[in-house]
């Protein structure tokens, strides 16, 4: 979940950084600025178009620093949304593009350190983020910027419960800044908090009242929050009331901020200090709240990824619509070339000629025949696999779940009809989700109330053994199976273990339904399963000795 008040305070940062280093700066090539410009232009707003336009620069752009900036931001709109690893992917990649020689690229390089750092630091590995930081403090000389990160370094050492460090930080700061000033507000709040939990029995309360005192005078909502969440831990003990009294400021000030971060931090702190009845309400607030971030979280981690594919994609159909035009301009030349010759042959020997096309023609044909014949089979193999078994899927996912997502539905039905569009083509499409992730929706998508799909050993080191065929492949081979079940076994419970042993990948499937009894009659569906094993050089197994339910085996070499 994006806060746009917070991300603007991180852009100030960056700014800042920047700022520092302008004379330095070469200028952005026009033709990549005006996107540069137009995802800085979404930032405070629609972080998520933003990141759609970055992407698009760092997709295009030939200018290193360009890119470097275009993945600084990218990864700033990361971590706000939640996804402090896909920040740190970012972040990393702005790294590759910049040079720690060139007086250039420090501010950017300041920039991406302080937020390796503020990634780590949300990751909880504070030893990282102090050394990301001591980067970002050694790539800058403004004083100002030193301060803030400094004030960052210090907190890591806190959580480390590294006190003394972090008081000389702090003490350090205050030193430095203004009695007045934001900064000054922020380190005095930080170094009270840091000495009352190095000594229980420390006054914090005239430096937390003086701080907030400031931050009010300088209608710094931000910096009033953390206040009254300071104020809050400090009374818990000795004087309830006055905590419950902050925390209840502190929920207030988040609301008008939408932050939800700060809003779920004031409702735990109400949940523990609220009298009984008044607790209950704010408890069913804290964990409607904490399940509403968590999947506005996921669902952001899953867009930044989408829109990174599909960017991508573009680009990639971009390039083989170029191949394709230089293919067919190939094509028409070399026609021109055989009637030519052709022409040349008629007027050296007609009769010759006359013979040796109707041989010709004669092969074609049949050549031709041959292969309307093997693309017809193909074809209808990529129907069963991708377009009825594919459907099918979605109409379970609709039939079992009434509440399902308009927007999700819409997303498979939009898959399914770009891999129908290119049934007739060859190679595999390439997917965003690592396999075992795609197998593990794909099992997930037939469970229902009645009936229950356990999998295991369904893991990322399991499926390094075997290359994008075999999966695309097996993909399709396990679709079948399921889709057999659902039709026609009546099963209600389903189990399928993965593993691997002798250089081979096992997989093998259980259920509870009807079995198959007497001779197996394989329809299209089996055989093309059947045939897709033996192109991978593996078995099939059915045991059809069982009363009821059945057992497949299926085995193939691994990579």
């Amino acid at each position: 979940m994006i806060t746009s008040g917070k991300l603007s305070l991180r852009l100030g940062l960056c700014l800042l950084a920047l700022c520092s280093c302008r004379e330095a700066r070469r200028p952005l090539p026009k033709a990549n600025w005006d996107t540069y410009r137009k995802a800085y232009a979404f930032l405070a707003g629609h972080p998520d178009s933003a990141f759609y336009y970055f992407n698009e620069v760092v997709s295009a752009s030939k200018d290193s620093q360009q890119v470097a900036m275009a993945y600084t931001n990218m990864g700033m709109i990361q971590s706000e949304a939640g996804d402090d690893f896909g920040a740190q992917e970012s972040l990393l990649l702005s790294l590759r593009y910049l040079d720690e020689k060139d007086g250039k690229d420090h501010s950017s390089l300041v920039n991406d350190y302080n937020e390796l750092g503020m990634t780590s630091f949300n990751l909880r590995n504070y030893n990282a983020a102090i050394s990301f930081y001591d980067k970002a403090l050694s790539a800058t000389s403004d004083e100002q910027l030193k301060l803030v990160i400094l004030n960052n370094k210090a907190n890591a050492y806190r959580e480390l419960k590294a006190y003394g460090p972090a008081l000389n930080i702090y003490r350090t700061i205050t030193e430095k800044t203004g009695k007045d000033s934001a900064a000054y507000a922020r380190a005095l709040t930080n170094m009270a908090a840091t000495r009352w939990l190095s000594d229980p029995r420390y006054d914090a309360a005239p430096e937390l009242f003086k701080s907030l005192a400031i931050r009010m005078k300088q209608k710094d909502e931000w910096g009033q929050n953390s206040s009254f969440a300071h104020l809050a831990d400090y009374y818990a003990r000795s004087r309830p009331d006055s905590a419950l009294h902050y925390a209840r400021r502190l929920y207030l000030t988040a609301q008008r901020l939408q932050s939800p971060d700060n809003r779920l931090d004031a409702l735990e702190k109400l949940v523990r200090l609220a009298p009984p009845g008044e607790s209950r309400g704010y408890f069913v607030k804290y964990r409607a709240l904490g399940d509403s971030i968590q999947t506005a979280r996921n669902a952001a981690k899953n867009q930044f990824a989408l829109i990174r594919y599909n960017v991508q994609k573009e680009r990639a159909d971009k390039l083989k619509l170029q191949k394709d035009n230089t293919e067919k301009k190939y094509q028409i030349d070399r026609q021109r070339v055989i009637l030519l010759g052709t022409f040349a042959l008629i007027v050296l020997g007609a009769f010759f000629l006359r013979f040796w096309y109707r041989k010709r023609r004669q092969r074609l044909e049949l050549e031709a025949a041959n292969a309307i014949r093997e693309s017809e089979l193909k074809t209808s193999k990529k129907v069963h696999d991708v377009v009825a078994n594919g459907l099918y899927r979605i109409m379970k996912e609709v039939e079992n779940k009434p509440g399902i997502d308009k927007a999700v539905l819409l997303d498979s039905i939009d898959d399914l009809y770009e891999k129908s569009r290119d049934i007739s083509y060859e190679g595999q499409t390439p997917h965003s989700k690592p396999f075992h992730e795609r197998v593990a929706v794909m099992l997930n998508s037939f469970a229902t109330d009645e009936v229950r799909v356990l999998s295991a050993g369904n893991t990322e080191s399991l499926w390094e053994h075997t290359n994008p065929g075999q999966q695309d492949e097996l993909w399709h081979i396990l679709q079948e199976l399921m889709v057999n079940m659902r039709k026609h076994s009546g099963a209600a419970n389903v189990a399928i273990r993965f593993g691997t042993g002798n250089k081979k990948i096992d997989i093998h499937y259980t259920d509870d339904g009807t079995g198959i009894r007497g001779t197996l009659k394989k329809k299209n569906g089996l055989r093309n399963t059947g045939n897709r094993i033996s192109g991978m050089g593996g078995e099939l197994i059915f045991d059809t000795s069982q009363e009821k339910g059945l057992k497949i085996q299926i085995s193939f070499p691994a990579v």
